[in-house]
């Protein structure tokens, strides 16, 4: 299930409790000592730089897949840690990532030591808007070599999963699979707030891993016996045919979902309903083209519909994680936080110097 730990640091003692968290959510992905020991200095650096230049901000940590999976089953859990922050933002990113590069006005120290930590690391901050800081670490510290990458490996997928209220099990979960040339993304939001709307989503996803080949709608009729003996949840499924440069979408209930084609954002609309509460007598299915400068995201109906993609969502080298973290910091405040399970995902193409 989506177990989720949100650290909000506010003063030196959650520091701690950051560092606490990640030891929890290195051994929920079965890491060893020594990545699990990365695992506390990566959210430990981030909490102290939240709180010594940001004046505060949010960790948060899960247990997600490797960037670019090569096997439908969801192996080889990597943590994932996010700063966030409402801050100053930081002038010379570059510079931030040097050692012992430390300003007032900035995250600086320790960024370079997280970055040679992680297995994967970026970093965006807009100045007078805040910072995100992104890293994964995993089994394997090094990148893996071998043949060359499929044509699903031109694209990527990441996101965040924000729990109501601080909740330990989040109702909202998200995964990606990749089989041969298909890439599916799905983002389910169990009906209410806990551990039954967790077991809801969390059975959506293991469909989705049992059968990655399938597309959106006949999943999705797949999800509507599956999720009969849950609260039930709504959930949206997008697919991308890389070879045939094709997206199918198709999704039930209140799951938002955007496509941007250059400058361009269209919604993919879903059907009213909730999946596993009764049979929908007609799936629709969309089909968009996939071009080289498209981006997907989904959101679970924490995130306020109106929300602007902002300039992350146009810079193509970001990993899609820290496009998710944008999007949900610009839509809320520390006044203003999330009102529900907030779970944003995103489906980008790789640069060309992130193919494995």
């Amino acid at each position: 299930m989506p177990r989720v730990w949100e650290v909000p640091v506010h003063d030196s003692t959650r520091v701690r409790d950051a560092r606490v968290a990640a030891e929890a959510a290195a051994a929920r992905a079965g890491l060893d000592d020594s990545r699990a020991a990365g695992c506390a200095l990566v959210a430990t650096e981030l909490a102290t730089n939240l709180l010594k230049h940001a004046g505060g901000g949010l960790i948060l940590l899960d247990v997600v897949s490797r960037p670019a999976p090569e096997r439908a089953d969801g192996a080889a859990p990597m943590v994932q840690i996010v700063a966030i922050d409402h801050g100053p933002g930081v002038r010379d990113v570059a510079g931030a990532l040097r050692d012992g590069f430390s300003t007032t006005s900035s995250l600086g120290a320790g960024l370079g030591t997280c970055r040679r930590v992680a297995d994967d690391f970026d970093l965006h901050s807009t100045v007078g808007r805040g910072t995100i800081a992104l890293a994964r670490l995993g089994a394997r510290p090094e990148r893996r070599s071998g043949p060359s990458p499929s044509p699903a490996s031109a694209v990527r997928a990441g996101g965040v999963n924000v729990p109501f209220a601080g909740a330990e099990f989040s109702g909202d979960a998200w995964a990606w699979v990749q089989a041969g040339d298909l890439t599916t993304l799905m983002l389910a939001d169990g009906l209410g707030h806990g551990m039954a709307a967790a077991r809801a989503s969390s059975a959506a996803v293991e469909q989705l891993y049992r059968a990655p080949e399938l597309p959106p709608a006949q999943l999705l009729r797949r999800l509507e016996g599956a999720l009969r003996d849950t609260r039930g949840a709504a959930v949206a499924v997008a697919q991308l045919d890389v070879g045939a440069r094709r997206l199918l979408f198709s999704g039930i209930g209140n799951i938002g979902a955007r496509l941007r084609t250059g400058a361009d954002w269209q919604p993919l609309l879903s059907r009213p309903g909730i999946v596993g509460a009764h049979r929908a007598a007609h799936l629709p299915q969309h089909e968009a083209a996939w071009e080289d400068d498209c981006l997907l995201v989904l959101h679970s109906d924490g995130l306020p519909s109106r929300w602007s993609p902002g300039p992350a969502a146009h810079s193509p080298s970001l990993d899609p994680a820290v496009i998710a973290a944008v999007i949900v910091r610009d839509a809320s405040s520390p006044a203003r936080p999330v009102r529900d399970d907030t779970t944003v995902a995103v489906l980008s193409p790789s640069p060309p110097d992130h193919l494995p």
